[in-house]
């Protein structure tokens, strides 16, 4: 989420994954999956900037809960290769 300015000074808190577009007319005009459109008093560039710290956040915040550690013979160390019964999957 990254939070903006509507041209009328009222701030808003968008979802970055809806943005399909950005265009400079001259306003900044973002065009969203649903067909909206925005028009911000941020320029595209600094629209673009804070799309890409909040993704950088995202991926560099928190490691994933559900990664595990890969060791240097390639087995899994939170996965069995073998089933419950002790059979090899199919």
């Amino acid at each position: 989420m990254i939070q903006l300015t509507r041209i009328n000074k009222h701030t808003l808190v968008l979802n970055a994954d809806s943005i399909e577009q950005i265009e400079t007319t001259p306003d900044t005009v973002i065009h969203l999956t649903s067909g909206q459109k925005l028009v911000v008093l941020e320029s595209a560039e600094e629209v673009v900037r804070r799309v890409v710290a909040y993704k950088q956040q995202l991926f560099h915040g928190a490691p994933f809960q559900g990664a595990s550690k890969i060791t240097s013979d390639n087995s899994n160390e939170d996965c069995s290769a073998q089933s419950s019964s002790g059979k090899e999957p199919h």
